[in-house]
């Protein structure tokens, strides 16, 4: 991963990257903790999909965001946990044989194949439901409006207005050729929904208006693209060992992509433009948002 010294006075990342994802793990066993009856196998699946790899970049940027605002970190930890679950839970559905039908996540083996379709379907609905149960658990936010907010929001994100949508936008990709205002729009919702909430959710534990979230919204916009077409360079260009993916799938399955639409130098400009704007985006803060600076540095940075 990234970790390198990284501009605009950002931080070093490796150390957040590491403490966020052992924390997430921890979390994670403590929820799933295996029962002494015949759903074992059902968390088992869970634990596999959800337990070790993973860039855990939106607990991070929900840390980040918090980090804005004094928010507890134990607060923003659970957060993390809600939109991990809806992250993981797509990427289990998305593996099926019925989706994208792939072997490998995170450099093991995806959840169908490790137990079977059916137990995979069942831990991806699981861990959807266990997102919302964190997140209206009193644990998670005193003020019951607050946690109410969070859910609305997250479903939005996750629904046919958001993550849902743009995968199934992404199916439709195979049988149509998209033009770059299409594809922009596709990955805003399948990629960039669920990023957007991250920063949302800081804001929301915060009390902070919705007109006063501009910035953070900005941010998020900017670097989801950017972070998304980063994906499609690595697709292009990246070692699937280090990657813990097959990647070159799009160009198979004949999908339109940033690179394949601006071509691999516009694109990774087009990248770092998204990802200035999106620093840009924070001149209103000091130093309290030089994690949120160094995520955006590292988002085109990472080599999986």
């Amino acid at each position: 991963m990234g970790g390198g010294e990284p501009e605009d006075g950002g931080i070093s990342l490796q150390p957040a990257i590491e403490r966020v994802s052992r924390d997430i793990d921890a979390q994670f066993s403590h929820l799933l903790a295996i029962p002494d009856d015949s759903r074992a196998r059902l968390f088992e699946a869970m634990r596999h999909a959800v337990i070790g790899g993973g860039k855990r970049l939106r607990p991070l940027l929900v840390q980040a965001t918090c980090d804005l605002f004094n928010i507890d970190p134990a607060a923003a930890l659970r957060v993390g946990v809600a939109i991990e679950c809806i992250h993981v839970y797509s990427l289990i559905h998305d593996d099926l044989p019925c989706m994208d039908d792939d072997d490998i996540r995170r450099g093991k083996p995806t959840v169908h194949r490790q137990f079977d379709e059916a137990t995979a379907v069942l831990a991806g609905d699981s861990l959807h439901a266990l997102a919302f149960e964190v997140l209206g658990s009193e644990q998670t936010h005193r003020d019951p409006f607050v946690r109410a907010e969070l859910m609305v929001e997250l479903a939005r994100a996750a629904g046919p207005s958001g993550m849902a949508g743009g995968q199934m936008m992404d199916l439709e990709a195979e049988a149509a050729s998209l033009d770059l205002a299409t594809v922009t729009r596709l990955q805003q919702l399948k990629t960039g929904a669920l990023i957007s909430f991250c920063l949302e959710a800081g804001a929301i534990m915060a009390h902070v208006p919705p007109e006063s979230r501009t910035g953070l919204r900005g941010y998020a916009r900017d670097i989801g693209l950017a972070f998304q077409i980063a994906d499609d360079l690595l697709d292009v260009e990246g070692d699937e060992l280090r990657a813990g993916k097959a990647l070159h799938k799009d160009a198979r399955a004949g999908k339109e992509t940033f690179v394949s639409l601006l071509g691999v130098q516009r694109a990774r400009e087009q990248a770092k433009m998204l990802i200035q704007q999106a620093k840009d985006h924070l001149h209103i803060y000091g130093a309290e948002a030089n994690l949120l600076r160094s995520i955006a540095d590292y988002v085109i940075g990472r080599d999986r």
